[in-house]
């Protein structure tokens, strides 16, 4: 497992999602959407890892609620 996300990363992630941005369960695909709006590539990065991580658990969850 990984390090956890810290709660700004995690709440603004939630939020971009909310707003309807298409997120993918590509990081880079990811990287490139979120672009040059981040502050810094640190951020930006670990907002694409963790939405890619936030799409497979909603995914998997979608999987589940069919079966």
């Amino acid at each position: 497992m990984g390090k956890t996300k810290s709660k700004p990363i995690r709440r603004s992630s939630y939020t971009l999602i909310k707003e309807g941005i298409e997120f993918e369960q590509n990081f880079e695909r990811n990287k490139k959407i979120l672009g040059n709006t981040m502050p810094s590539k640190k951020l930006r990065n670990k907002m694409a890892g963790f939405l890619v991580q936030a799409k497979k658990q909603e995914k998997k969850k979608q999987e589940m609620l069919k079966k």
